[in-house]
């Protein structure tokens, strides 16, 4: 697998064979001892120095007065100092070559000389718990964790240490490549463990659990190559992204709100969100068993022993967007035979009428639907709870289940407390995901749906020479909004603009009336707030009395419109990321825009096809195809338009803060963007 470049040094700190423990302790339960523990029984490392001024050995190992007496560059160095020692200690790491080094304290006001003393060195945190290389065998925690860590598929990057230690001591099945937490970042980044975990043949799944996004584009480069390489990644996002000062001048920012930057990145390089940690351990342990679901568009099937709670799974599976796969009528036909009288042979399905041959009727009845072909996932949706009567058919319905199909096989448990540990981990140990409960599994099972369709980034071509006229009249100041939305082929109403009545009068007959009267003073944004705009202008006089209006009140700059035609209004926007840059939103239009604040976001530039995903996913598209019988509007001209303004984005975004562009108008016969805000970005 080919992944961004590895830099030396970080391969070497994350595959430490070398390490030095500074301030390495005696004490039992100190700090100092666990990281020495820590080390000392990693399989991986061939040699490890203790460091303590204080101490000629520790735990019965020959321990060193300084970093500098170690003999060596080291890969490794594990800094369990104080704060005020850091910097020195970081200066005296990189001055001696070494790979990398933890820091596990907070290094509270102390980044930008830490940043300073690296100079090339690697650092993990600070404020973090470490990390544990499992494939290499290299330990490098402060504080006690399983031994052995068990070895699989998962790569994990948190961070928050809790999360990191809760997720290396349940007793769920989850096995790690590499578990990380990278805490503060202060060096060495999210993107560039993720970058290093690609590279190892073991890690085929990734876990993120993110409080802010760090390098942007590394970031986006090493999510591309796992969405290349077929890698699937679920991330859970705490707080709010970062999306600087707020955008006065336009709407786009506010309505987005600020977790848009996520929505948007992880939307591009399909990775799988979840919004709770609940959530992310079902889909990591579904993902992690390696059955794929290999065609978009299918559904899944679900297998029940309660009819109270098969509802509860369809309600619930309906709120969330997962659907149940319709059943061909051979598969019909199958499952009425095997039913005992008054159950119904549908998807999800109710088996338990007396519980005669139960082991039988649960695994005829769930390998009929693996064999139903557009059936994608097979769920036996039971509490698994113990069996005081030593009954096993569920799990030998399961066994026989999982060896005669390739599809995913889970159990989709609905209390976690009620789950039997014991056959809920033999279960495990067979390859079979147990989810602990309806929601997190049920969302777990849309997130193997979802990742049979993979975005394809679209190409991103420049045109070089629209971009360098337009930065150069971006950069003087000398913008007409509606001529640059429609050199990228966005459709804009004609637009005259004058300066007294008389040529108001004219221009509207110019046009052809009726006609719509907007202040075109620079300095009003939003002319609704202002009472700036005039509408159903027939004919001259009411131009005249109009224009007469808001010069006086607002000066005598107007824009004359031909009225365009009624339709569904929607909203477009850029607005500037600080770390991911331009974003494009799409929403309802009009003076509702920060109201009705549903809205898509992705980056640009996008393809056809993106473009009408986001419209899709809007309430609005149920009135473009005509809802309740009224006409269906111009769809695809919309698409359209959104592809242009993400071309517009692509090629100037880091010229421009905002621009909105509401309404555009969605009418029978095409689009029409009748109001334009930009705002370049300050020099």
């Amino acid at each position: 697998m080919t992944s961004p470049a590895v830099r030396p040094r970080l391969r070497r700190m994350l595959e430490g064979r070398t390490v030095a423990v500074v301030g390495a302790s005696e004490r039992p339960g100190s700090f100092g001892w666990r990281m020495a523990t820590e080390v000392l029984r990693s399989p991986g490392v061939e040699r490890a120095w203790l460091v303590n001024p204080g101490r000629r050995r520790v735990l019965d190992q020959p321990c060193l007065p300084s970093l500098a007496d170690v003999p060596d560059a080291v890969d490794l160095v594990l800094l369990g100092v104080p704060d005020h020692a850091l910097v020195d200690q970081v200066r005296l790491a990189s001055g001696r070559g070494d790979g990398g080094a933890v820091v596990f304290g907070p290094a509270h006001g102390l980044r930008d000389e830490l940043v300073a003393a690296a100079d090339g060195l690697e650092i993990c945190g600070g404020g973090c718990m470490g990390f544990v290389n499992v494939v290499r065998g290299v330990r490098a925690i402060g504080y006690l964790e399983p031994d052995p860590v068990p070895a699989g598929p998962i790569a994990l990057v948190t961070h928050s240490g809790s999360v990191f230690s809760a997720l290396l001591r349940t007793h769920r099945r989850l096995e790690y490549s590499l578990a990380v937490s990278s805490g503060q970042e202060l060096v060495t980044t999210t993107a560039d463990h993720l970058a290093y975990a690609l590279t190892l043949p073991e890690t085929r799944v990734v876990g993120l659990v993110l409080e802010t996004l760090r390098d942007a584009p590394a970031m986006r480069a090493v999510l591309a190559d796992a969405a290349a390489h077929d890698v699937p990644v679920v991330a859970l996002t705490v707080g709010t992204s970062t999306r600087g000062r707020a955008l006065v001048d336009a709407h786009s920012g506010a309505v987005a709100g600020s977790d848009a930057a996520w929505e948007a990145l992880f939307a591009a390089y399909g990775v799988h969100r979840a919004d709770d940690l609940a959530e992310l351990v079902d889909s990591l342990e579904s993902f992690a068993v390696g059955r794929r679901v290999r065609r978009p568009g299918g559904g899944i099937a679900t297998v029940h022993d309660s009819g109270a709670e098969r509802v509860l799974a369809s309600d619930v599976a309906e709120r969330l967007g997962v659907p149940f796969a319709p059943l061909s009528p051979t598969t019909t036909e199958r499952l009425a035979a095997l039913l005992e009288p008054g159950l119904e042979p549908t998807n999800p399905l109710d088996v338990w009428g007396t519980g005669n041959d139960s082991e039988d009727v649960l695994a005829d009845c769930l390998t009929t639907l693996a064999d139903d072909p557009g059936v994608d996932v097979v769920a036996l949706a039971i509490d698994l709870v113990p069996e005081y009567d030593g009954d096993e058919s569920y799990p030998k319905a399961l066994a026989r289940l999982a060896d005669h199909t390739d599809k995913p096989v889970v159990v989709l448990s609905n209390l976690s407390s009620a789950v039997d540990g014991p056959l809920a981990a033999a279960l495990r140990a067979r390859g079979i995901p147990v989810l602990e409960g309806t929601r997190s599994g049920l969302r777990a099972l849309g997130h193997l749906l979802d990742h049979a369709t993979r975005p394809t980034p679209p190409a991103a071509d420049v045109d070089v020479v629209r971009q360098a006229r337009w930065a150069a009249r971006l950069r003087a100041g000398e913008v007409d909004p509606f001529a640059l939305l429609a050199d990228y082929g966005v459709p804009v109403a004609r637009t005259l603009v004058v300066d007294d009545e008389a040529a108001a009068v004219a221009a509207a007959a110019e046009v052809g009336h009726p006609v719509v009267l907007k202040t075109a003073d620079p300095d009003v944004h939003h002319k609704l707030e202002v009472d700036g705009i005039r509408l159903h202008l027939g004919d001259g006089a009411a131009v005249a009395a109009a224009y007469a209006d808001l010069a006086g009140r607002l000066g005598p700059s107007v824009t004359v419109q031909p009225e365009v035609p009624t339709g569904v209004e929607v909203a477009l926007g850029l607005w500037r990321d600080p770390l991911l840059g331009p974003l494009v939103l799409v929403a309802a239009g009009g003076s509702l825009v920060e109201l009705l604040t549903e809205r898509s976001v992705a980056l640009p530039p996008m393809d056809a096809d993106r473009a009408a995903g986001l419209v899709a996913r809007l309430r609005l598209a149920e009135l473009l195809a005509g809802y309740r019988g009224g006409a269906a509007l111009a769809s695809d001209a919309l698409v359209d338009a959104v592809v242009a303004f993400g071309r517009l984005a692509h090629e100037l975004g880091d010229l421009l803060e905002a621009v909105d562009v509401n309404p555009l108008v969605v009418g029978r016969d095409g689009v029409t963007a009748v109001d334009v805000l930009v705002v370049p970005r300050p020099a």
